[in-house]
């Protein structure tokens, strides 16, 4: 698992679905972290222009480029949601912070070739496998 994680920390381009305004929370530290050391974050917050200097996407179908990583900070019944729209952008993996599983949505994405993380915080892992 530590070797498909690392991998999937190579990637550098990161939606990340969720994303909040709100400094204190996860959904906003984690993705400041990795902007911080070399992610290229594209922020989507259907009620944001922008987050961290970034312009703010409604939803992932509004993203023209490519996309390495979805990172999903939303509650677990609204991954599958997610995740179908995040297949059409054919990312290389998708990941839900910690807390966050879906089983159904995990079976889906990998049904599609794309690696799936789930219930684990991508900033621990940074810190955990890459420093």
């Amino acid at each position: 698992m530590s070797n498909e994680i690392k991998e999937i920390l190579s990637y550098k381009r990161v939606a990340v679905v969720g994303i909040s305004r709100d400094e204190s929370k996860a959904a906003h530290f984690v993705p400041k972290y990795l902007l911080e050391h070399g992610y290229d974050i594209i922020p989507i917050n259907p009620f944001a222009d922008e987050i961290l200097g970034k312009k703010c996407y409604k939803s992932l179908d509004e993203v023209k480029e490519e996309i390495d990583i979805v990172d999903v900070f939303r509650p677990s019944d609204q991954v599958m949601q997610v995740v179908k729209e995040a297949i059409k952008k054919k990312p290389k993996a998708i990941w839900l912070q910690l807390g966050i599983k879906n089983e159904e949505a995990s079976k889906e994405a990998l049904r599609h070739g794309i690696k799936f993380i789930q219930d684990k915080c991508m900033m621990e892992e940074h810190i955990r496998l890459m420093k």
